[in-house]
């Protein structure tokens, strides 16, 4: 399957895999480069989260793990190293025409 335009690269999932929680408990967890393609998804595309495609999984589940994930720092970290991961080739992180 192509990938999707507001999904993660190779390159990107490769930097941002290691940084991730991963206790498992449980059920076993949806995939976690699934779910954040889903909340990228969401951001990206100004939806809401009932509106996240049922490729990325549950949106509860989206909407959970980015609350989980916001609470623990994740998303700082995350933030933090993809872009010492693109050494000053990334000009722009986000933006908005």
């Amino acid at each position: 399957m192509a990938r999707r335009r507001y999904e993660l690269t190779d390159r990107e999932w490769a930097i941002i895999e290691p940084l991730l929680p991963n206790k498992p408990r449980g059920v076993a967890r949806v995939d976690d480069r699934r779910v954040l393609n889903g909340i990228m998804w969401r951001f990206r595309s100004g939806a809401t989260w009932a509106e996240i495609p049922e490729r990325y999984g549950p949106s509860t589940t989206c909407y959970n793990r980015f609350v989980r994930w916001r609470k623990a720092g994740v998303w700082d970290r995350l933030l933090a190293e993809v872009s010492a991961g693109y050494n000053s080739e990334l000009v722009m992180i986000d933006s908005t025409c």
